[in-house]
């Protein structure tokens, strides 16, 4: 992974685990639900923010060098593999 993007994608994962600690604790605590409900949603958020993160970097260096090196067929079958762990992509899809 690319310093910066390892750098970025670290730090909002580790965001996402305080998060989900505070989450833990409000279920331990017995909160209201609707707002455990929208903790949860603002963890998820913040993972697929990490998995863009992740995807960008893989089309900026993997993809980028296996359509370089002429093996086009290959990184699109990987890349189509990869995107179903996006849920921007697979959200709404049979």
């Amino acid at each position: 992974m690319k310093q910066v993007n390892k750098e970025g994608a670290l730090r909002r994962l580790q965001t996402a685990v305080g998060h989900l600690q505070g989450v833990v604790r409000m279920v331990e605590d017995d909160a209201y639900c609707p707002d455990i409900m929208k903790q949860l949603s603002a963890v998820q958020g913040a993972l697929e923010r990490v998995n863009r993160l992740v995807l960008r970097n893989h089309l900026e260096t993997c993809v980028a060098a296996a359509m370089q090196q002429g093996r086009v067929e290959e990184i699109v079958d990987e890349l189509m593999i990869a995107l179903k762990f996006d849920p921007s992509v697979t959200r709404g899809s049979a």
